[in-house]
């Protein structure tokens, strides 16, 4: 995995794209595998529909922090989900038909290997926007810091506010930055039809809260030994 691959920003003045402005771009990325696996992580659980983020809900989160689409410099709006799809598709195509509804470009790349994966691809798209358009604000759905810390904080120095959702769990590459914003998933307005079940340590309670255990104890020790035994 290689980080985004950023070409110098145009010069002042050289906004231009054959004599025409570039057009500013409000951009959402979403990384399925990692906010899925990163689900599960924060819940203990597979995710059920009850505990999926409700994508309708993002999408109205995102075109509303857009501004007025009448006004003068009002951006463009794109949002993109990039999935690993694998062999068994199953429901996975009603899933893919669903985000397209709500206006959601969708990149499906195949899984055929377990270390396949869509990291660069998404940093491909973010390169190509950058480009074609003013990324006045980039919005990244994913917890991965080793991927996306050094080419996001790039992109908030030459200007684009860059803000990282994802759960505060795993997402302290966003939190500790001083360039990148970052909000926790739960807080986008609908996110989720029901309150997660989880003990979120940026949010605990006066009097504390316990944390249970993702894995049964002895479970993880018969795993230990048979590993080290």
């Amino acid at each position: 995995m290689t980080d985004l691959d950023l070409a110098p920003e145009p010069a002042a003045g050289a906004d231009l794209i054959e004599g025409r402005p570039r057009p500013a771009l409000d951009l959402l990325i979403w990384d399925a595998p990692n906010i899925d696996m990163t689900l599960s992580t924060v819940i203990g659980a597979r995710p059920t529909a009850a505990s999926r983020p409700r994508f309708d809900a993002i999408a109205a989160w995102f075109v509303e922090g857009a501004g007025d689409p009448a006004a003068p410099d009002a951006p463009e709006v794109e949002a993109c989900v990039f999935a690993n799809i694998p062999p068994v598709v199953g429901t996975l195509q009603r899933w893919v038909e669903a985000l397209r509804s709500f206006g959601f470009a969708v990149f499906a790349r195949p899984k055929l290997q377990p270390d396949d994966d869509i990291d660069q691809d998404m940093l491909d798209h973010i390169a190509v926007r950058q480009h074609s358009h003013r990324l006045r604000r980039l919005i990244v759905f994913s917890g991965d810091g080793r991927n996306f810390a050094e080419p996001l904080e790039e992109l908030a120095r030459s200007g684009t506010q860059v803000v990282v959702v994802a759960f505060s769990e795993v997402a302290g590459y966003a939190i500790s930055s001083d360039l990148i914003e970052f909000i926790d998933i739960e807080d986008v307005p609908g996110a989720f039809a029901v309150p997660l079940d989880r003990v979120r340590l940026d949010a605990l309670p006066p009097d504390g809260a316990w944390l249970r255990p993702t894995r049964g104890l002895r479970e993880f020790v018969t795993t230990f030994l048979r590993r080290n035994g």
